[in-house]
């Protein structure tokens, strides 16, 4: 018996509500056999002008709708909440989750029975994942791809990691105005999202670990043809999975979620990867926590060299043969019977695959690093963990002991930290307060503070750095970050002192204030909590309701989902 569509309670009844609801959209010129039986595709569009890496996105819709036309589909295209990484202010993180609030009521609330996700800036991908997981239906995501390799003076540039480098470049290098004007003109090149292994990079490799894209889609740069091809073959997808009913449910098992911090090791991802990923497992209702992408992926050798923990960028990864060859490569650490949007096992798919270049590929014999992955620290100063990034930090730094500079807010960093009177040296340890969740609020990309212009100047290139916040996927460092409980809610970063004394040991996977528990319990019974950072609006409802980093900084109002049935008509 062929099941019936769920449009069909929109578009398929001959009775008053059906003929509202095709005459209506019957003004836009849709022949009648769009109304009897044709599946329903919502192509969820995060197309912005606000959103750079995203601006290409209107283009890709047409080429999605051309492909479920083809296939027998009804596409309706929808816009959301789009997320610029590079200008909302104070943070994008802080609008992920309404990002996915958007998503989600858009697609319950309308006739359709199968989504499209274009996605392409950092939290453009995970909150429009999110948001269609809480709903449940056949979906697909077409990533924008990556940027062309950023150009300076006949270097290849990242659009993200050279940012970080401005400072130190302007101080220690002679950098002069027009060199950084230069620069700035050239990274950005091409449509696209940043091109190193940053965030944006990091969430195409994730939804294609997971199974949610055609295989392949990941690492095809934005301007190249084959993207183009790849959206229009994932509108034809999306109208199969529709009639075979291939549900978000049926991919994202806890399979998948294993396989996709595999490979997130071995491709040398961004942190913010765990953030979302706990985030998503928590709306489709898979158990995953923080010590599990410990677990999992901290053995795993890294493969693929790209800024920030390498030497290459997303166009050279994509002709060296992609994240195809990379999950070949990693089949027995994969679960490799898990399926995917096309209806085939991840086996099955990555197959075959041929690297054509080794030096930005690496072989799982001889890997560039043999544990990678992300280390989850715990002890007295993060009772529900931290994490830290081996593959970007220094490894002289991995185990240390250092004096506590601390810094109370971030202006309060801004004032101080370039003050030549500021009592630090390379051997301290950088402390950021109130920048998590609930302090900033919104979990900021800040933990990789540049260090004290004195320290630059004198050729010191990494430190120490402990925060509650997060940090670029394109930035580098030795940076301990999502410190949880945050200390805007009384966690023991809170009561950090300059001078405190800490201990690293990334091997031991701990973190450690090296004070007597009575003297943190004096701290702790003097501490006053700051003052809420809003009185209203969602930025309020934010606050009242987002869980700490270390359950994925989702709204307790989220966990879950509605499914994707709704009892009420709108007359």
């Amino acid at each position: 018996m062929k099941k019936k569509l769920r449009s069909h309670d929109w578009f398929g009844k001959d009775d008053k509500m059906g003929f509202v609801h095709r005459s209506w959209f019957r003004n836009q010129g849709y022949p009648d056999d769009y109304f009897r039986g044709r599946p329903v595709i919502g192509i969820c569009n995060t197309w912005s002008e606000l959103t750079p890496c995203n601006g290409h996105l209107r283009d890709f819709a047409e080429i999605v709708k051309r492909g479920v036309a083809e296939a027998g589909g009804f596409p309706l295209e929808f816009p959301v909440t789009s997320l610029g990484e590079t200008i909302m202010k104070p943070t994008t993180m802080l609008f992920r989750n309404l990002a996915s609030m958007d998503t989600e009521e858009n697609i319950r609330a309308n006739p359709i029975d199968g989504v499209v996700l274009l996605t392409g800036c950092d939290k453009t991908t995970p909150s429009t994942v999110m948001g269609a997981c809480s709903v449940d239906l056949p979906t697909i995501v077409v990533p924008g791809g990556p940027m062309l390799n950023g150009r300076f003076k006949g270097e290849c540039l990242g659009s993200g990691s050279f940012n970080w480098m401005v400072k130190e470049k302007t101080l220690n290098e002679n950098y002069t105005a027009e060199d950084i004007l230069e620069a700035e003109i050239g990274t950005a090149r091409s449509q696209g999202h940043c091109m190193s292994m940053g965030t944006a990079s990091t969430m195409a490799c994730m939804v294609e670990s997971l199974g949610l894209t055609l295989p392949g889609a990941a690492t095809i740069p934005a301007v190249d043809a084959r993207k183009k091809v790849m959206a229009q073959l994932s509108g034809r997808r999306i109208v199969e999975m529709v009639k075979e009913d291939l549900r978000l449910s049926k991919i994202l098992t806890r399979k998948a979620f294993e396989n996709s911090i595999v490979v997130n090791a071995a491709v040398g991802g961004s942190t913010n990867f765990l953030i979302h990923l706990l985030a998503i497992a928590g709306r489709i209702g898979v158990e995953l926590n923080l010590e599990d992408f410990d677990k999992i992926g901290s053995k795993i050798p890294l493969l693929v060299n790209l800024k920030p923990s390498g030497k290459f960028l997303m166009e050279d990864f994509y002709y060296a043969g992609g994240l195809p060859v990379v999950i070949n490569e990693l089949k027995k650490y994969l679960h490799t019977e898990t399926i995917t949007v096309n209806g085939k096992s991840v086996g099955e798919n990555y197959n075959n695959t041929i690297c054509y270049n080794r030096e930005v590929i690496a072989a799982v014999e001889q890997p560039l690093q043999h544990n990678a992955g992300i280390a989850v620290l715990k002890g007295n100063l993060c009772v529900d963990g931290a994490i830290i990034k081996p593959s970007a930090a220094s490894k002289k730094l991995m185990k240390h002991r250092g004096r506590a500079v601390v810094f109370e807010t971030m202006e309060d960093y801004h004032i101080r930290i370039d003050d030549p009177n500021l009592d630090i040296d390379e051997n301290c340890i950088i402390v950021l307060k109130t920048v998590g969740p609930v302090g900033y609020p919104g979990m900021p990309e800040v933990g990789n503070v540049d260090l004290p212009e004195k320290l630059l100047r004198k050729g010191v290139k990494d430190m120490i750095r402990i925060s509650d916040g997060r940090m670029s996927g394109t930035a580098a460092g030795t940076v301990i970050l999502h410190v949880s409980p945050e200390s805007a809610i009384g966690g023991t970063l809170a009561l950090v002192k300059n001078g405190d004394m800490i201990e690293l040991d990334v091997e031991k996977r701990k973190l450690h204030l090296a004070i007597a528990d009575e003297e943190l319990q004096k701290r702790r019974s003097a501490w006053v909590a700051p003052s809420p950072m809003a009185a209203r609006g969602y930025v309020k409802l934010y606050i009242n309701h987002v869980q700490q980093a270390h359950l994925g900084a989702d709204l307790d109002i989220l966990q879950g989902g509605s499914g994707d049935v709704i009892t009420r008509d709108l007359h």
